[in-house]
Formats: structure tokens, sequence, C-alpha cells
């Protein structure tokens, strides 16, 4: 049983490492902005604001276009349940930390 302790107190101690890897990864698949320059379409910064993204899904007539801002949308979501993941995940670390140790 002292074996399950130690595997599951490594992965308390490592879980927020490990969502933040995976919002990372998910924040890398978000390609908004080449999708914009693609179309010929000006952004100030790489972070694309979900409103535009919205309005380009909105006023687009090319489904192909809309089917890949649709999944950046999806992205940016996962990414954000990522990150809130990581956030919840730091108190408990901190206390498996402080109990073990």
């Amino acid at each position: 049983m002292d074996a399950y302790n130690d595997y599951t107190s490594i992965f308390l101690l490592l879980s927020p490492l490990f969502f933040y890897i995976i919002a990372v990864i998910f924040r890398l698949l978000d390609n908004s902005a080449l999708l914009f320059l693609q179309k010929e379409i000006f952004v100030e910064s790489s972070n694309v604001p979900l409103e535009a993204i919205q309005e380009q899904i909105d006023s687009s007539a090319d489904p192909k276009f809309k089917k890949l801002l649709r999944r950046t949308l999806v992205f940016r979501k996962i990414h954000r349940v990522f990150i809130i993941l990581m956030i919840a995940a730091l108190p408990v670390t901190v206390i498996t930390y402080f109990t073990l140790f």
C-alpha cells in the first residue's frame, strides 16, 4: 500500500505541470492568426479575440474557413479548461507537499 501512496503523491505533485503542458499544446494548435492572414484579414496580434473569430464565422461564405475557425474555438476552450484545472490543482499540490514533507 505504501507504493500506491507514493505514486499518488507523485501524481498530485506533478499534476499542475501536466495540465500546463497540455494547455500549452492546445494553445499551440490554435492557429487563428495564421488562418486570418491566409484570408488576407489583418490582425493586430497573434492572440485574436474571440469576438473577431465569431464575426468571421458568421460573415464568411467559405465552409472550409468556417470549419477551421470552429476548430480553433474548440482548441481555445480546451486550453482554457486545462488552465483552470492547473490552477485548481495548485492548492492540492501545496497541501500534498506540506503533508508529505
